[in-house]
């Protein structure tokens, strides 16, 4: 299983070592050889072993291999403020010039495939096959509960891949918001229609729960991953979800990781209750992740766990969202985490 995570300015200021030469703009070949790059694992876990840069997801002939760290695109959704095409097109560029190429985005993130189609032009004509070879994008289609025909799913996935310009998606993570409607089973017989068509390289899910993600499995639908949200306050995922993991071979793309940016120093000691006391709780993320906080138990027990992990990373020599992340991908049935921090 995979793990995710959210926006945290300094998470990847903590790992990842930026040559000082892709801190530019370069549009030549000769100049991204010059680049250091670092390898997946590193800005994650420090591993320097081969076998933990990148993770393959696989279900019976299908298989994807993709970086155990993913930039997350739900910034370019709206709610962080206005996107610059060409300074978004930039940063993703140089995170994939660090050896950071796998990337999450939706239909519903604003112009986040969009975006990626920019940026995989660029990588096509300013960076070397071999390069090209390692990019990822995967996307997520949430539908509206309406009748899932199989020319409105092939319309909608064909507008996904014209955006990113590709002829088939990495992957596609399908997500149901009414499971009182079983329409969700519809759709992905033909999402695997399509995937048969090659229009879609492999077939996941976001957000479903272990009924559902069974159901789906005992119709004997190829699925070869389910994103949801894991962290050290939210560990549902390691209940009845893991389990089914474990015995079909799903695997968990996580987010939320250091929800949001909370698991930070930023926030420890912080008093956020007194206007303009504390860092501002300001992007729907952040507001996402203070009403998990709530629900765990409180903003006084959160200090303790924040204070806890500062004890242990202080040790190690690095940050809290470090050892948040750490903590994560070292369950044994995840894989990968998700960043949301591409943008900003």
């Amino acid at each position: 299983m995979a793990a995710v995570t959210t926006s945290h300015h300094n998470l990847f200021s903590t790992f990842t070592r930026f040559n000082s030469s892709i801190t530019t703009t370069t549009n030549s070949r000769s100049r991204w050889n010059s680049v250091r790059l670092i390898r997946c694992a590193d800005v994650s876990t420090n591993a320097s072993t081969v076998e933990n840069q990148r993770i393959t997801l696989s279900n019976g002939n299908d298989s994807l291999e993709i970086c155990r760290v993913l930039n997350g695109m739900w910034q370019t959704s709206g709610g962080w403020g206005r996107i610059d095409r060409d300074d978004a097109v930039e940063a993703m560029l140089r995170y994939a010039d660090s050896g950071l190429s796998t990337f999450d985005m939706a239909d519903h993130y604003g112009p986040a495939e969009d975006l990626y189609g920019i940026f995989i032009n660029r990588v096509r004509r300013e960076r070397p096959p071999e390069f090209l070879e390692k990019v990822r994008g995967l996307t997520k289609w949430v539908p509206p509960p309406v009748k899932m025909t199989s020319s409105f799913v092939r319309d909608n996935i064909n507008v996904s891949r014209k955006r990113m310009d590709v002829d088939s998606l990495d992957m596609l993570q399908f997500h149901w918001w009414d499971y009182s409607n079983s329409g969700y089973l519809d759709a992905l017989k033909h999402l695997a229609d399509l995937k048969g068509e090659g229009k879609i390289k492999t077939l996941a899910l976001t957000n479903f729960d272990t009924e559902r993600l069974q159901i789906i499995l005992e119709n004997e639908i190829p699925i070869v991953s389910n994103q949801v949200q894991h962290s050290l306050v939210d560990m549902r995922p390691q209940q009845r979800m893991a389990e089914l993991c474990q015995l079909t071979g799903v695997k968990l793309i996580t987010y939320g990781t250091v929800m949001g940016g909370l698991l930070s120093e930023k926030f420890l000691d912080a008093n956020i209750n007194i206007p303009f006391a504390g860092p501002a709780i300001n992007t729907p993320s952040l507001q996402k992740y203070k009403r998990m906080v709530d629900a765990w138990g409180g903003w006084s027990l959160f200090q303790v766990l924040l204070r806890t992990l500062k004890q242990v990373a202080s040790k190690h020599g690095v940050s809290i969202a470090t050892v948040a992340v750490k903590y994560i991908l070292d369950q044994v049935k995840l894989i990968c985490f998700l960043s949301r921090n591409l943008i900003f």
